[in-house]
């Protein structure tokens, strides 16, 4: 019965890990990322889509992004989508396809940049702590109807902490990384 417990609060803690690691996906670094390009809502013939469904896109080198849509009167639509993105990016349009150039970021940008990581990563905290009440809830009712000793109880909430200790580490360890990776020059 603990180790159920312990399942699904690893489980937990491995999502909120995974939705972490996407969301730093989608800050920029100062090289070309076609993940920048992840929340980018483009309006296809009155529906709302993400970009890479009406495009090819394909990372030219580091510091360019080559979107090409399948169906050309959807290139203003596309040049629109990614100026309303806020990623401070400028489309250059050919006519054909569109250019993306990804600048190089200022230190100031960096470090507003750095407060957003860190703010995304309280949200990965959070949703661990949260994962550990539920699992510590689950604990204590499990003892109310007998199912576990109180030393199970006991040996299971230590267990629990030592989960939500690693995650936290990890989590700690992702953001030490995209930290440097963003504060390159």
């Amino acid at each position: 019965m603990v180790n159920d417990v312990l399942a699904d609060l690893r489980k937990s803690c491995e999502k909120a890990l995974e939705a972490l690691r996407k969301e730093f996906a989608t800050v920029r670094t100062g090289r070309a990322s076609l993940s920048l390009l992840d929340h980018v809502r483009v309006d296809y013939y009155g529906s709302q889509m993400p970009i890479n469904q009406v495009a090819t896109m394909r990372v030219a080198d580091a510091r360019l992004i080559v979107i090409e849509p399948w169906d050309q009167k959807a290139l203003p639509e596309i040049e629109k989508a990614i100026q309303k993105s806020g990623l401070g990016l400028t489309p250059a349009n050919d006519g054909k396809l569109i250019r993306l150039p990804v600048p190089p970021l200022t230190e100031e940008r960096r470090r507003e940049l750095v407060k957003v990581l860190h703010r995304m990563a309280e949200t990965g905290r959070v949703a661990i702590r949260n994962a550990r009440h539920e699992a510590l809830d689950m604990l204590k009712d499990l003892e109310k109807e007998k199912a576990i000793s109180e030393d199970e109880h006991r040996r299971g909430r230590d267990e629990v902490q030592k989960v939500v200790d690693l995650y936290t580490s990890r989590i700690a360890e992702t953001l030490a990384a995209k930290e440097k990776e963003l504060m390159e020059v």
